[in-house]
């Protein structure tokens, strides 16, 4: 098989990099070593970043978003028992994010891809590339007990922290940046009304919690745990009792409580690796980098990447220039590093780390307080929040 790009991943990078790319007229196939069900199924963050509707918008993937995601204007702090709004719209001259689950952007990606006829592997065992540092990059998979291979001008590995892209990349041509957190969340997703209209971050002595939503009658919900704990260790009722622990009083009262139909624990790290263009082979989303979710910028990282990606192969096979795939690595990385700081720092403030005594908690709150009250404070956290606009990061003249 012959195409212009190979994209190895169908999460929501690789769909929403071939969709951009089959509407520019580039022909593109997606290899991903799991099952389309496997990959539908897993459950991630559902806070968008204008930045992110914008780029799902282009990608004519946007009409259910619009329809059935939340804006939120704002979202609560709570701490030392009180909780104390941010004004997201009102400090940032009136942007909002949008509720919408990850799931869902999947789900639309998936239809679109389907209905543009684009080839997509499945199940594809054994993926390999090949060349990338050349002028003849391929790719490599096994399908049904059958070898197949797939040459192309250019890879783009959007298959994930796990995935064989990076990992194939000697390690003297790569730099990698990490921090892993001594805590995880647990994560509890039920078919109840959310506590509150807006998301709800809770700095807590018993640790923090994060009450959040993914429609106005499914909650997700998020306990900070010790990375020793188990899913069978929290039943449902322990999980709400503890969260009740940890809301304001009016919060606790108004918590509807029901079975959870999943419940997982997500250790917490930040990583980055550098840089992100090897020859042919070019990644996207969390193959290059990862933040913890307290910030919400996962997914919308994930978006930016793609949309530079996009672009620049776009100007590679329509405009025969190579400025913005030469470009690619020094673009996405600017912006990376200022969301993987916000998230460094939004998770230092709002989490208990162990050892660090009643102090910390202290200092937390005073900052808190701090944040609160000012308006340049209240601003910061407001404009890190919302995201940076699309074309931060492009080196001026």
């Amino acid at each position: 098989m012959r195409t212009q790009v190979v994209i190895v991943g169908a999460g929501p990078s690789g769909l929403l990099l071939g969709q951009l790319l089959h509407k520019a007229g580039i022909d593109n196939v997606i290899v991903e070593r799991q099952s389309a069900e496997y990959v539908l199924g897993r459950i991630r963050a559902g806070v968008l970043e204008q930045v992110a509707v914008d780029v799902l918008d282009e990608a004519g993937v946007g009409q259910r978003m619009h329809a059935e995601g939340l804006p939120h204007a704002g979202f609560d702090l709570l701490f030392k028992g009180a909780r104390h709004r941010i004004d997201l719209a009102g400090l940032t001259g009136g942007k909002k994010v949008l509720v919408y689950g990850q799931t869902e952007v999947t789900r639309d990606l998936m239809a679109a891809r389907a209905a543009s006829g684009q080839a997509t592997v499945y199940e594809a065992a054994h993926v390999a590339i090949h060349g990338f540092d050349g002028a003849h990059p391929h790719v490599t998979y096994e399908k049904d007990g059958v070898t197949h291979r797939i040459d192309a001008d250019f890879i783009a590995g959007c298959d994930g922290f796990h995935g064989v892209c990076r990992a194939s990349v000697p390690r003297s041509a790569i730099t990698e940046y990490e921090k892993v957190y001594p805590f995880g969340w647990l994560g509890l997703l039920s078919d109840t009304p959310p506590v509150h209209e807006e998301l709800i971050y809770v700095n807590s002595p018993r640790g923090f919690a994060l009450c959040s939503m993914r429609s106005r009658t499914r909650s997700r919900y998020y306990l900070q745990v010790p990375l020793s704990d188990t899913v069978d260790s929290w039943s449902d009722q322990a999980f709400w009792d503890e969260l009740r622990r940890r809301l304001d009083p009016a919060a606790a009262e108004a918590l509807v409580t029901g079975p959870s139909f999943e419940k997982s624990i997500a250790p917490l790290r930040s990583f980055v690796s550098e840089p992100m263009r090897f020859g042919r082979l070019l990644l996207a989303g969390d193959a290059a980098h990862i933040v913890p979710p307290t910030g919400a910028k996962g997914l919308n990282l994930a978006a930016t990447d793609v949309k530079y990606l996009a672009d620049a192969l776009i100007e590679h096979f329509l405009e025969r220039s190579d400025a913005g795939i030469d470009g690619y690595s020094e673009r996405c990385l600017k912006r990376i590093w200022r969301a993987e700081r916000f998230s460094w720092w939004f998770t230092s403030l709002m989490h208990r780390f162990p050892g660090e005594g009643e102090i910390a908690q202290k200092f937390q709150e005073a900052e808190l307080d701090y944040l609160i009250h000012s308006e340049a404070g209240a601003r910061t956290i407001a404009e890190n929040y919302v995201g940076l606009p699309l074309d931060f990061g492009l080196r001026r003249a």
